[in-house]
C-alpha cells in the first residue's frame, strides 16, 4: 500500500483549501507562475521516481538480507504494547537519520544540488511542500542504511518513511503561526518557515522531519523571531520556471567551477566540500557578488491575463495526466507509463517557457500540440497502453481547445502590439 498516493488527493484539497483562504484574506501567499513550478517540479520528482525508486530498495534489501544484526519479524510490529513500541522506534530512529540526511543535504554541496530545488520557491505554502528533487535517489538512501543494519523490516520502514514524509506536508504553510509548547518538541510551521529562509540568523537551521528536538540537541535550532521577517528562497536565485533547470542549477554552477579548478583536487574536491566553498583560483577569476537581502525581489516576470489563463487550464490538465499516469503505474509498472510520461514532461516545460515568456514558447507549445502530442498519441495505441473511441475523441478536443486558445492568444498579442504601436 502507497500511503504517500493515497494522500496525494488530501494534498491537493488542503492545497485549495490554503488558496481559497489566502484570496479570501488577501495575504498573496501563492502567485500561480511558482505555484506551478513548485507542483511541476513535484510531479517530475513523482514521474522521475517511477523509474529510479527501485534503486534505494534493492540496496536496502541487500543490507537487510546479508548484514542485519537482529531478525525482526514482521510479526512483532502488531498491535500489542511491544508492536506498538516497535513502531514507535523505527519511527524515531527514521527521523533521526532523516534530521543527519537534512543536515548534510544543506552542508555537503553535492547533496545540496538535490536538495536546493526544495528551497527555491521565493513563497511559502503547501505548494512548496510538493517542490521535490528528481535526482535525490543518488544518495538520500545511504543515511538510512543503519536502521537496515540493526534489522528492522523494509515494509515497516517504508511505511515509516511515507509517514515521516506526509507529515512534512502540512508545516509548509504560513496560515498556522504560532503552536505553543508543540513549537519546543515537534516540527511545526513555524520552526519550518525558519529553515526554508535565506536570511543570516536563519540559515541552515530546523533541519527535523517530525521531531525538532534533534536540532536542539545538536545546536542547529534557531526560533523564527517577528523582528527578524523571513525571506524565503536561495542565496543564488532559479530566477526561471523550468523543473527541468530547476534540478540541474546547482549541478551546474558545481561544473563551471570544477572544470575551471586548476588542481585535480579542487576539480574533485569541490563536490564534497561545504556548500559555498569555491577554489581560490576560480573565485579570484570569476567572483560571485553578495547577497544584499535588503533589495531582495521575488522573480516574477508579468504575464497577461490570457496567457495565465492558458497556462492554468493547461497545468490543470497536467495534473489530471499525471494522476493517470500513477493510476497507470500502481496497475502495471513502470514500462506503460514511460510514453506518457515524456509527453507530460514536454508540457511542463513548454508550461514553464510560456510563464516566462521566453523567446519562441508559443512555438514550442504549438509543436508540442501538434508533433509530441500526435506521434505521442500512435505510439500509446500502438502499444496498447491507450486505445479506444473515447480516448481518440478526448485527445482530438483537447488539441483543438488548445490550438483555438494558443491562436486566440497570438492574436490577441498582435492586436495590443498594433495599439501600443498606434498610440506612439
Amino acid at each position: 500500500m502507497d500511503l504517500i498516493a493515497l494522500a496525494v488527493p488530501f494534498f491537493l484539497l488542503a492545497l485549495v483549501v490554503e488558496l481559497i483562504i489566502d484570496r479570501l484574506r488577501g495575504t498573496g501567499l501563492y502567485r500561480a507562475n511558482d505555484a506551478i513550478n513548485s507542483l511541476s517540479a513535484g510531479i517530475l520528482s513523482t514521474t522521475f521516481g517511477y523509474f529510479t525508486r527501485l534503486l534505494p530498495l534493492l540496496a536496502w534489501g541487500f543490507v537487510l538480507r546479508n548484514f542485519a544484526l537482529i531478525d525482526m519479524p514482521l510479526t512483532w510490529f502488531d498491535a500489542s504494547a511491544r508492536g506498538i513500541a516497535l513502531w514507535v522506534t523505527a519511527a524515531v530512529l527514521w527521523d533521526l537519520c532523516y534530521y543527519w540526511f537534512h543536515r548534510f543535504s544543506h552542508e555537503i554541496s553535492i547533496l545540496w544540488a538535490a536538495h536546493a530545488v526544495h528551497h527555491q520557491s521565493e513563497d511559502y505554502n503547501l505548494s512548496t511542500a510538493l517542490r521535490q528533487t528528481s535526482t535525490g535517489f543518488l544518495f538520500s538512501w545511504i543515511f538510512y542504511l543503519p536502521l537496515f543494519l540493526i534489522g528492522f523490516p523494509l515494509e515497516v520502514l517504508v511505511i515509516v518513511n511515507a509517514v515521516n514524509l506526509i507529515y512534512q506536508f502540512w508545516v509548509h504553510t504560513q496560515v498556522v503561526r504560532r503552536m505553543g509548547v508543540l513549537d519546543r518538541i515537534l516540527v511545526t510551521p513555524s520552526n519550518h518557515r525558519v529553515h526554508h529562509a535565506q536570511n543570516e540568523r536563519y540559515i541552515d537551521k530546523n533541519y527535523g522531519g517530525i521531531f525538532i528536538l534533534w536540532d536542539r540537541m545538536f545546536g542547529t535550532f534557531e526560533d523564527e523571531r517577528d523582528d527578524d521577517a523571513v525571506i524565503f528562497g536561495v542565496r543564488k536565485p532559479l530566477a526561471n520556471w523550468n523543473p527541468f533547470w530547476a534540478n540541474l542549477q546547482v549541478y551546474d554552477y558545481l561544473l563551471f567551477d570544477a572544470r575551471r579548478a586548476k588542481r585535480w583536487r579542487d576539480k574533485l574536491g569541490i563536490w564534497f566540500r561545504r556548500t559555498g566553498w569555491r577554489p581560490t583560483d576560480v573565485e579570484a577569476r570569476y567572483p560571485k557578488s553578495r547577497v544584499d537581502l535588503a533589495h531582495f525581489e521575488k522573480f516574477d516576470p508579468s504575464v497577461s491575463g490570457g496567457l495565465q489563463a492558458y497556462v492554468l487550464a493547461q497545468f490543470a490538465v497536467a495534473i489530471v495526466v499525471a494522476l493517470l499516469i500513477a493510476e497507470s503505474f500502481a496497475r502495471q509498472g513502470a514500462a506503460t507509463v514511460l510514453i506518457p510520461c515524456l509527453l507530460l514532461w514536454a508540457q511542463l516545460y513548454t508550461l514553464g517557457s510560456l510563464n516566462e515568456q521566453r523567446p519562441n514558447a508559443d512555438m514550442l507549445e504549438l509543436l508540442r500540440l501538434l508533433f509530441v502530442n500526435g506521434v505521442g498519441v500512435l505510439l500509446l495505441q500502438r502499444y496498447g497502453i491507450a486505445t479506444g473511441a473515447v480516448f481518440w475523441s478526448v485527445c482530438g478536443v483537447y488539441t483543438f481547445a488548445s490550438l483555438a486558445g494558443l491562436g486566440l492568444l497570438k492574436s490577441t498579442s498582435k492586436q495590443s502590439l498594433i495599439n501600443i504601436t498606434s498610440s506612439e
